[in-house]
């Protein structure tokens, strides 16, 4: 995708009302998983059988037009399922959470056909690495793992620093949209007011049921939750 298209696409994304709700999609192996008590657990369908991924793709896409797959191989292997992706990308607009460590992987998992690439303080070394990334595609979901007012300590540069202060940084590359994590803690909301007034901020944690209201009352711009069972397999019915 071109500048100039990337341009398009984000002027047709302004005119979406606000605020945008994305649910995860968790990709374990070419298998569709939830997060449990302890441990992912692979999502069955009504008969018993593991859930297609496809399937699921495209209820997610035809509810909500947009999905992020969380790639667990990425994540924890270094290994994206780059030919999961691609398929995945023919449902709708396919964003991905792959464990990016640099900025040419982030290449490899957007010339899949995902349209934004997530990188997070997470897995990137810091600054200077998401600077390098935004550089080769601006197409870059920024996401900012949090523990109170600081940045979640991963042993990388960006361990102790205010979020404030890496949200700052990141608009100063020219990245456009932030996702805040508070990975099981709760969400601090007025952190979410104040950074929200600076650009588009998302809010990565969280049940669907309820968060849209949080949503328009602290001004994010979206958010992405965990796509319930009921939802995945096309059935109101959970458990």
């Amino acid at each position: 995708m071109g500048r100039a298209e990337v341009k398009t696409h984000r002027a047709l994304a302004d005119h979406e009302e606000r605020p945008v709700l994305v649910p995860y999609l968790y990709l374990d192996s070419g298998r569709i998983v939830l997060p449990g008590p302890a441990e992912f657990e692979p999502v069955l369908d009504l008969a018993g059988k593991p859930l297609d991924p496809f399937d699921a793709a495209d209820r997610l896409a035809a509810k909500f037009r947009r999905f992020c797959v969380v790639d667990l191989e990425g994540i924890r292997r270094n290994r994206p399922q780059l030919d999961y992706l691609q398929e995945l990308s023919r449902s709708g607009e396919l964003w991905v959470d792959a464990g990016v460590r640099t900025g040419d992987q982030m290449i490899d998992v957007l010339v899949t056909g995902a349209q934004r690439a997530v990188l997070s303080t997470a897995y990137l070394v810091g600054p200077k690495e998401l600077k390098r990334a935004w550089r080769l595609s601006p197409e870059v979901l920024f996401a900012v793992e949090t523990e109170g007012v600081l940045v979640r300590r991963r042993g990388n540069e960006w361990d102790g620093m205010p979020v404030s202060n890496a949200v700052s940084n990141a608009r100063s590359i020219g990245v456009v949209d932030v996702i805040l994590r508070s990975r099981g803690s709760l969400t601090d909301w007025s952190l979410v007011n104040q950074l929200a007034q600076e650009g588009p901020l998302w809010v990565g944690d969280g049940a669907e049921s309820g968060m849209k209201s949080r949503l328009v009352t602290a001004g994010a711009a979206g958010g992405l939750f965990d796509a319930s069972r009921g939802v995945l397999i096309g059935s109101d019915v959970e458990g």
